[in-house]
């Protein structure tokens, strides 16, 4: 029986491919602003269960994977630019110093749910305003969140990463295969 990925984005399409080729995409409808929480961390993880179980309500006796990336500045949290103006002032905030990049997931299997959020810590090197507006006008910020793909041509920018390189993609592979299997 073939698992629910409840999310529409393609590099988490691609990440759970490295766990199971055995999945379908079925997209929540959850109202994300409506969803509040006290920290950026808390938030990507009641993001993932909203969207998770939104989907297994109406999905009896599948297995369904709910995720929610979420990147965290100075307790800001920086969602996907609403603008090219909005990424510039996204990665000028990034340039040069530490950043969290939150994963919450949430996996749920009729009334079984296991709900976590996993944390990466990301060091950009300093960025000059020609770095930042090239990078820009490639168009690869404005789906992610943050305003930066590290597997794209962020990669550049990168210094160091302390915890899962997969999580700042959207999807901690090693940690969601070894949750899910209490469930397939």
């Amino acid at each position: 029986m073939k698992m629910i990925l409840a999310s529409a984005s393609p590099r988490r399409q691609q990440l759970l491919g490295m766990i199971t080729p055995d999945f379908e995409v079925i997209t929540s409808q959850v109202d994300e602003r409506a969803i509040t929480a006290d920290t950026p961390a808390l938030l990507a993880q009641k993001l993932a269960r909203a969207k998770c179980l939104a989907v297994a309500q109406s999905h009896p006796g599948r297995v369904v994977l709910g995720c929610d990336t979420v990147v965290e500045k100075d307790g800001q949290v920086l969602g996907k630019p609403a603008d090219a103006a909005d990424a510039v002032r996204m990665l000028q905030m990034l340039a040069g110093a530490e950043h969290q990049v939150h994963t919450g997931v949430c996996i749920a299997k009729d009334g079984e749910v296991d709900n976590f959020v996993v944390t990466s810590t990301v060091e950009f090197y300093p960025l000059t305003e020609a770095e930042i507006q090239a990078y820009v006008a490639t168009g690869e910020p404005f789906d992610k969140a943050g305003g930066y793909g590290i597997q794209g041509g962020a990669a550049l920018f990168c210094r160091g990463i302390r915890g899962c390189y997969y999580n700042i993609m959207g999807l901690p592979v090693s940690r969601v295969a070894r949750a899910l299997r209490k469930f397939l």
